[in-house]
């Protein structure tokens, strides 16, 4: 887009120039190998920017169309499809996932105040509201805390090549809680759970339901689980942060399971890969309350009770002792993502309402009402609290924006 363009978007296009140079410096510091932009407001594209290297080891470029792992922005687009059930009368949020998944139905969590993983009490199954804005009890192999590390000694993993959705919620079923369903916020694999239900309730495979619902209808033509074959040459690198190596390569045995016919967990909690135009047509769908160019998927009243805060206040104020993909002070959550409460409270520029969720490999998501500004940021390193990238990409946006 032109300066004269983005002007007349209420952005100043020299201070645009800014995002484009700090992503430079980003690679120059040795945080990311490359990374890639799209910044649009009123539905249009003002700011599109793609810098450094998508593959070192084949010198590729980021570009535009390069494919990326969006981890957990993939919960978003499962609370879209559980929406579309739910407007459809199929299930309601206050019921129990035992109702749908018989093996939660004799839950245990850890007692209060519980110092050993045997110290267990009755629980009772989690509901599915619970489930979708991490108030069920569940947690992350990566979290903190006592059930954080008995997920990771049992291997509760939802990568893409774990042995099916099905006996990952299994597993799931069998491990404790760690409080009381409601008590408190804790990331988790919640929603790879709700991924199961939507499989259930619909009759179909989550990639079958993302693909016919929601996919297909908004022409998003490169998001998978499964990666084919011919995508391959646009799929970017990923790397992790470590002690020894501030940019080593990922696993390139867990890499090659997302290749096509490889993958068998289909995580609604994190298992996509999408492009910067694809996403913005999602991004651009919940923007408008629903639909896209024609496209409805969900009605205007249920995509504003997404993004309406779910919890009694913001997310600090309910004990959380696990790793988010966004701050916690001043943000509440709705149904699969996170919005903005306090600006102010956040500590990153930003309106009442903003609203998206990040991705485990760096990348982050967000639209704003107010402002009818939408962000997609696509880098590819774990974890993706290695540097401060959303709050600086928050600042650099709004210090562009003019009004």
């Amino acid at each position: 887009m032109s300066g004269e363009s983005a002007r007349e978007f209420g952005f100043d296009p020299e201070r645009l120039k800014r995002i484009d140079q700090w992503m430079a410096r980003n690679i120059d510091l040795g945080r990311f190998t490359g990374s890639s932009v799209l910044i649009a407001r009123h539905g249009e594209i003002v700011h599109l920017g793609c810098v450094g290297k998508a593959s070192l080891a084949d010198d590729r470029d980021y570009a535009r169309d390069t494919i990326v792992r969006i981890y957990s922005m993939t919960k978003l687009v499962t609370s879209v499809a559980f929406m579309m059930l739910l407007e459809r009368g199929i299930l309601h949020l206050d019921a129990p996932v035992s109702r749908f998944l018989p093996q939660f139905s004799q839950m245990k969590a850890f007692a209060e105040g519980a110092t050993d993983p045997d110290d267990l009490v009755d629980a009772p199954s989690p509901t599915l509201h619970q489930l979708l804005t991490h108030t069920s009890g569940m947690s992350y192999s990566f979290n903190p805390g006592m059930l954080g590390q008995l997920y990771n000694e049992r291997g509760i993993d939802t990568g893409p090549g774990v042995g099916g959705l099905d006996g990952l919620v299994g597993r799931i079923a069998n491990m404790p809680l760690g409080f009381q369903p409601g008590e408190r916020w804790e990331y988790s694999v919640g929603i790879d759970v709700i991924g199961r239900v939507i499989e259930i309730v619909s009759g179909r495979s989550l990639d079958a339901f993302f693909r016919e619902e929601i996919f297909e209808p908004l022409g998003m033509i490169d998001t998978f689980f499964d990666l084919p074959s011919d995508r391959l040459p646009r799929f970017a690198d990923c790397f992790v942060k470590t002690p020894d190596d501030p940019r080593a390569l990922f696993d390139a045995a867990e890499t090659s399971i997302f290749l096509s016919g490889k993958v068998n967990t289909l995580s609604g909690g994190g298992g996509l890969l999408s492009t910067l135009d694809d996403y913005f047509r999602f991004g651009e769908m919940l923007r408008r309350g629903g639909a896209l160019d024609g496209v409805r998927l969900l009605s205007p009243n249920s995509v504003a009770f997404m993004r309406a805060n779910h919890l009694p206040g913001d997310i600090a104020s309910m004990g959380p002792g696990s790793f988010a993909e966004m701050p916690m002070n001043g943000m509440g959550f709705g149904i699969g993502g996170a919005m903005v409460l306090d600006p102010a409270l956040a500590r990153m520029p930003g309106s009442v309402g903003d609203f998206g969720w990040g991705g485990y490999a760096s990348t982050f998501f967000w639209t704003d009402p107010v402002k009818e500004l939408s962000c997609i940021f696509f880098t590819q390193l774990i974890p993706s609290f290695a540097y401060p990238n959303r709050a600086e990409l928050k600042a650099l946006v709004h210090g562009a924006l003019m009004e």
